[in-house]
């Protein structure tokens, strides 16, 4: 019988639906899984059948084939593990229900629980984008999911609670948020310049490119507060709007950077890479591109510690991201661009 399911994928900072179709066939037991998926996908294999049988399912002993399509389009991330393994009960009828509208995500642990996902913020915006009236995400992720107004969120904590809900044998409440907490920097981590004596040009001068977005190099001798001063730059930049912080906080889901605890992240970033950094590392990279120390400033302040020491091919990556406010990444499979609106602070020594 086959069976499909709906879920996501990201690609860059933006969703992209994927039909999970799941076929159980006579023959000897397998489980292949196709659609370009990267090895965690592949290895879902083995967290499904674990979680299945330790939630008091059983695991067919068929020849099963998954497909993830499009088959073009490259899967990364363990977030197919619970789509699968509904798509197999639903194979084998161990359950019945009707999910063609209805988005699942979630990675799975071998007891059955689900844990939590990155990039659960992008993936239920293009749920709600497309009009999918439910949304089924793991417990740990629905104060995440619920920031995208106007969604409805179904949060689950293991494989055997969503069997029982599927089958109609006890009610999942609607996740109903509550008032929407803000992320807060660790104590130290911020430096407000109202507390910096002296400098009074440099605060003053700090002001100014502040309210006007302006880039800023600060030349001065060892010892003077340069550092200082550019880390207490975001404590005088005006709040974040709801779209800046909804813009910020996917970069930092699809990182898996985000607190679980507090998932708005409101506070302008602060980032200040060693001049060590590689290419990818700044501006983001990888076999499965994700965001650089560049996307993660944006909105917020990008600190070059000691200017002179970074690498000439460092400096110029940063001429795309200042003058067009994005950074895009070419590779041999396309392309993916990643927004970059930030505030460059520099500083050189001298003596």
């Amino acid at each position: 019988m086959l069976a499909t399911v709906k879920t996501a994928a990201v690609v860059g900072l933006e969703g992209r639906l994927v039909d999970v179709e799941v076929d159980i066939s006579s023959g000897l037991p397998a489980t292949t899984i196709v659609g370009l998926p990267d090895t965690a996908v592949q290895e879902a294999r083995e967290r499904v059948r674990a979680a299945i049988r330790n939630s008091g399912c059983t695991f067919p002993m068929k020849r099963i084939v998954v497909n993830l399509a499009p088959a073009d389009l490259k899967k990364a991330g363990p977030a197919y593990d619970l789509p699968i393994a509904v798509g197999i009960l639903l194979s084998s009828e161990q359950i019945y229900a009707d999910v063609s509208q209805t988005i699942i995500l979630g990675e799975l642990s071998l007891d059955g629980s689900l844990r939590h996902t990155n990039g659960v913020l992008p993936m239920v915006a293009l749920a709600h984008q497309e009009g999918f009236p439910a949304i089924i995400v793991p417990e740990a992720d629905a104060k995440e999911a619920s920031l995208i107004e106007g969604t409805k969120i179904t949060p689950i904590a293991s494989l055997s609670q969503l069997v029982s809900y599927l089958r109609q044998e006890i009610p999942i409440p609607e996740y109903q948020p509550g008032e929407t907490q803000e992320y807060t920097p660790p104590a130290g981590s911020i430096t407000d310049l109202a507390y910096i004596k002296g400098q009074e040009h440099v605060k003053r001068a700090l002001e100014v490119a502040a309210s006007g977005g302006h880039n800023v190099i600060m030349i001065g001798p060892p010892g003077s507060g340069k550092t200082l001063l550019a880390r207490s730059l975001p404590s005088i930049l005006p709040p974040m709007t709801t779209e800046e912080a909804l813009e910020a906080t996917k970069i930092y889901s699809v990182s898996g950077l985000l607190p679980a605890d507090t998932p708005m992240l409101r506070h302008r970033p602060f980032r200040s890479p060693h001049y060590t950094i590689s290419n990818a590392g700044l501006v983001g990279g990888g076999h499965w591109p994700r965001p650089g120390e560049i996307s993660l400033s944006h909105r917020g302040v990008f600190f070059l510690d000691e200017l002179p020491e970074f690498g000439h091919s460092l400096l110029e990556i940063l001429r795309q991201p200042l003058e067009d406010k994005v950074i895009t990444i070419s590779r041999a499979q396309g392309s993916v661009t990643f927004p970059a609106n930030f505030m460059l602070v520099e500083w050189i020594q001298c003596n």
